[in-house]
C-alpha cells in the first residue's frame, strides 16, 4: 500500500510563479493575488494586447513580472515559455496550468471541435506538466496547480467536449499526486475545481481557430451558450478562486474547491447513481455560488 505523507506549503515570497491564461479571469487574479505575497511573475497568454496590459498593472503594483505570448496548445510554445521564465528568473516555483476554453454540446459539434478544445484544455495541461515538471524534480521544490472544473466532476448538458477535458484534468492531476507520493517528492499538486466564475470563458470564440468560426451554431447550441453565460455573469469574482488558489499552495492542498458545497454533492451523488440511484441533479444557480 502507498502512503502518502502530507508535504510541507510553500511561501511563495521570492519565487517564481508561471500562468497560462494570465493575462485576465482567475490566472490575472491569482497573479495578483501571489504577487501581493511576493512572488515574481510569468504571465503567459494567446492575446497580446491583454497580456500587455496586464503586465503594466501589476508592475505598476510593484511585482516583477514577465509577459510571455503563448499557445499552451503547442509544445514549441510552452517549451518557449520555460526556457524564458529560466532566462529571466533562473528557476520555476509554482506552475499554474490555467488556460482554458469553453465547447460545444457532446451531439452536433463538429471533430473540430472537440480537437481545438482538447487542444487547450488537456494537451495545455499535459504540455505544461512535461515541460516544467522535469524543473521542479530537478530542483525538489515546487507546486503544480491545473485548471479543472466542477464539470470535470459531473456530466453537464450542451457541454461535452469541456467536461470530456476536465474529467481528464482531474484524473491527469490525481495520478500526478501519486506519482510524486510514490517518488517521495517534495513537488506538489493540486486541481481546481470551481463552478462559474465572472471570466471571459464565455466568449472562448474569440480564440478559435478561423475553421471553426465559420461554422454556424444550431438553435439549440446557442440557447444552451446563453445560459452558460448568464450562470458565468452571476458567477463569483476571480479573486476568490485566487485566494483559494494561494491557500492550497501555502499549506499544499490537492483539492481547489471554491464551490465546495456543490463539488461534494455531486459526489456524493454519483455515487447513490452508481449504487442504482437516480442520475444527479443539475443546479446552475447553486454552482454560481462559492462555499
Amino acid at each position: 500500500m502507498l502512503s502518502v505523507e502530507k508535504e510541507a506549503g510553500m511561501d511563495v515570497s521570492g519565487k517564481t510563479a508561471v500562468i497560462t491564461g494570465g493575462a485576465s479571469g482567475i490566472g490575472l487574479a491569482t497573479a495578483a493575488r501571489l504577487a501581493f505575497a511576493g512572488a515574481k511573475l510569468v504571465l503567459a497568454d494567446i492575446e497580446q494586447e491583454p497580456l500587455d496590459q496586464a503586465v503594466k498593472e501589476l508592475q505598476a503594483t510593484g511585482a516583477e513580472v514577465l509577459g510571455v505570448t503563448c499557445d499552451v496548445a503547442k509544445l514549441g510554445d510552452v517549451e518557449r515559455l520555460r526556457d524564458a521564465t529560466i532566462s529571466e528568473f533562473g528557476a520555476a516555483h509554482v506552475v499554474f496550468n490555467n488556460a482554458g476554453v469553453g465547447g460545444g454540446p457532446t451531439i452536433g459539434s463538429p471533430i473540430e471541435m472537440w480537437r481545438w478544445v482538447s487542444s487547450v484544455n488537456l494537451d495545455g495541461v499535459v504540455h505544461g506538466v512535461h515541460v516544467f515538471l522535469p524543473l521542479l524534480l530537478e530542483q525538489d521544490e515546487g507546486h503544480i496547480v491545473n485548471t479543472a472544473s466542477l464539470a470535470g466532476l459531473g456530466g453537464v448538458p450542451g457541454m461535452g467536449p469541456y467536461c470530456a477535458t476536465k474529467f481528464a484534468v482531474v484524473g491527469l492531476t490525481e495520478s500526478l499526486f501519486y506519482d510524486l507520493a510514490l517518488r517521495r517528492s517534495k513537488v506538489a499538486a493540486s486541481v481546481l475545481c470551481p463552478g462559474f466564475v465572472r471570466t471571459r470563458i464565455a466568449q472562448s470564440a474569440r480564440n478559435m481557430p478561423d475553421d471553426l468560426k465559420g461554422l454556424s451554431a444550431s438553435g439549440e447550441l446557442a440557447s444552451l451558450e446563453g445560459v452558460a453565460s448568464a450562470a458565468v455573469a452571476a458567477g463569483i469574482d476571480p479573486a476568490v478562486v485566487a485566494e483559494h488558489v494561494a491557500g492550497a499552495i501555502e499549506r499544499a492542498e490537492f483539492w481547489i474547491l471554491p464551490h465546495q458545497h456543490v463539488a461534494v454533492r455531486t459526489t456524493e451523488q454519483r455515487l447513490g447513481w452508481m449504487q442504482g440511484g437516480t442520475p444527479a441533479t443539475i443546479d446552475l444557480d447553486k454552482a454560481t455560488r462559492g462555499g
